[in-house]
């Protein structure tokens, strides 16, 4: 099994602000090193190589970013271990904190690609019903196999 993740985020300003520039002009290169880290699978993407402009929710400013992992460490090596931990910790310059779980985990088969549709199924499963195997944050880290026997 895969991991699968999910993130929400409310800008504070439209992408176009100079107040986000930063952000907006270093997608490109953040998006490259996840691409070429160990254990990188897929990423959610339109035609300009992005996700921003995918919209899930009324709010323009509401941007997403989902992907798939062959583990939890995996992941958090990109997170935390790569160029994209500089710009996580600037993310209160650019975005809001919301009051809800803004990301989640989930276990995929192999070959499955999860669609947005599904990825915020499973944020509403999080923010309804706290950390299970079906729907977790980094907190539980719920391994497969737990999924598995959860199902």
């Amino acid at each position: 099994m895969k991991l699968a993740q999910l993130n929400i985020a409310l800008a504070k300003y439209p992408l176009d602000a100079p107040e986000i520039k930063d952000f907006v002009d270093n997608l490109d290169l953040i998006n490259g090193v996840a691409e070429n880290s160990v254990g990188f699978v897929w990423r959610l993407k339109d035609k300009s190589g992005d996700a921003t402009n995918i919209k899930l929710f009324d709010d323009p400013n509401m941007i997403i970013n989902m992907s798939v992992w062959e583990s939890v460490e995996d992941l958090k090596n990109f997170m935390f271990r790569t160029h994209h931990r500089d710009f996580m910790r600037r993310k209160g310059e650019w975005f809001h904190r919301l009051a809800e779980d803004s990301y989640v985990l989930w276990w995929v088969e192999d070959k499955h690609i999860p669609t947005p549709q599904e990825a915020l199924e499973r944020l509403q499963y999080l923010r309804d019903n706290g950390d299970t195997p079906y729907a977790f944050t980094f907190k539980s880290n719920f391994t497969a196999e737990e999924f598995k026997k959860y199902k």
